[in-house]
């Protein structure tokens, strides 16, 4: 069967790590025309109804949050989960942002800020956070999300399913994983361990600085992406569930 799915090329720059997407050292940015691309693939491949979408190592939620305010007629609910108490901290501020409130408050602390520190730069982002709110309400308003502690090599069933597990691993020595990771290449474990909590037609979408992401063996991935230095497969819950 073929897939099919459409992209535009639109102007994303408001949506870029740092703008009104918060960051910090060591909780780095993502590619949000790659993000933005993954989820259109792993979508395709999915029923055309509101998707739960689920980052098991969401760092600084600058990945979740960017699919969120792209793609809120797709989506139903957000889980963002990671096991570093500092980026869910960042993460439960960006996330913050698929909310107007969230965003109302954005835009006021930016033009408070401008005002204080006379950076007309900063007038300019939160001019940013005013025409995301404007799109956040075109695409349909709030979305439900959730921010927590979560171990994805040792995942609790989720409180909803989910349909789509979009996420950008540590590899590589760029960062680490910790908790429940195992010894030598994490990565197939982490498929595994995910796919065995989430319903068997949900897709698995992972990405990873590195030429191919590796998967458990005997999964075939439904599809492979590369881009610049990273590497992406999409897998079906149901082939990687052990």
């Amino acid at each position: 069967m073929a897939y099919r799915y459409a992209t535009e090329r639109r102007d994303q720059s408001d949506l870029a790590s740092g703008n009104v997407l918060r960051s910090a050292p060591g909780h780095p940015g993502f590619p949000v025309r790659l993000a933005d691309e993954l989820f259109q693939r792993a979508a395709a491949r999915l029923p055309d109804a509101p998707l739960s979408l689920w980052d098991p190592c969401c760092g600084s939620g600058h990945l979740a949050a960017s699919v969120g305010l792209l793609h809120r007629d797709r989506l139903s609910r957000l889980l963002a989960t990671d096991t570093d108490p500092a980026a869910l901290s960042i993460a439960e501020r960006n996330l913050a942002l698929l909310t107007r409130s969230g965003l109302a408050d954005r835009e006021r602390g930016l033009r408070a800020d401008a005002a204080e520190l006379s950076k007309p730069a900063l007038l300019e982002r939160a001019g940013t956070a005013a025409r995301l709110a404007e799109r956040l309400d075109g695409l349909g308003g709030d979305l439900g999300h959730r921010v927590r502690a979560g171990d994805a090599f040792a995942p609790v069933v989720p409180e909803h399913p989910v349909d789509l597990v979009l996420t950008d691993v540590p590899y590589g020595g760029l960062t680490a994983f910790s908790g429940a990771a195992p010894a030598g290449d994490p990565v197939p474990a982490l498929v595994r361990a995910l796919a065995a909590v989430v319903p068997g037609h949900a897709v698995l979408a992972v990405t990873a600085r590195t030429r191919k992401v590796p998967l458990p063996e005997g999964v075939r991935a439904l599809e492979r992406v590369r881009v610049g230095v990273r590497a992406a497969a999409l897998v079906r819950a149901a082939d990687a569930a052990a």
